[in-house]
């Protein structure tokens, strides 16, 4: 499923690409010290833009780059963790605001579509703000799958609690996001995305 809204993607572009020193599978080592310190010395309006494009909150974007430098990438994912925990109010509508429904692979088939387009569509309307859904450790096969029964689920929710889960979903989000920005990329199957 496709990714990031092109306004958080433009302003990704606003700090040079971290380097991917290598990949790690997991635990506390970090494998990325090019791209962790290129973000821990980029100037604050450079750091907070690369964030933005994590999470549309342009506080949680603040709060995280002003904690720098961070010694690992497991540090930087703890305070991103703790400032998404902490999304309330006009940050976390400006969060989801920035959220875009994604479109569905090429070759789904046409069924598929329509029964995505309506559920984002019921879903839009009764809650404001796109679906968010973090797809990390499914394949690419069950993500369609996946976010289907997850956005029907959903649906059922009153909106304080659907609201709860969609800031867990976009803290999840951007916890991913912030890895493949600085260059670890260990989930499991497939990218997070909005859906």
């Amino acid at each position: 499923m496709a990714g990031d809204s092109s306004a958080a993607a433009a302003r990704a572009r606003a700090i040079p690409a971290p380097g991917r020193a290598g990949h790690a599978s997991g635990g506390p080592a970090v494998r990325t010290p090019e791209g962790l310190a290129a973000f821990n010395a980029a100037p604050a309006g450079a750091a907070e833009a690369a964030l933005l494009a994590c999470c549309g909150s342009r506080g949680w974007a603040r709060r995280v780059a002003a904690h720098r430098p961070y010694p690992t990438l497991d540090a930087l994912l703890a305070a991103a963790d703790e400032a998404g925990y902490d999304l309330h109010g006009e940050d976390l509508d400006e969060a989801l605001a920035d959220e875009t429904s994604a479109d569905l692979p090429p070759g789904t088939p046409a069924a598929a579509h329509t029964a995505w387009e309506a559920a984002q569509s019921r879903y839009e309307s009764r809650f404001h703000h796109a679906f968010v859904i973090c797809l990390d450790g499914h394949r690419p096969a069950e993500q369609l799958n996946q976010a289907l029964s997850a956005i029907h689920t959903r649906m059922s929710h009153p909106p304080e609690k659907e609201r709860a889960i969609a800031a867990d979903e976009l803290r999840r989000l951007a916890r991913a996001r912030l890895s493949r920005l600085i260059g670890r990329a260990d989930t499991v199957g497939s990218p997070s995305v909005p859906v």
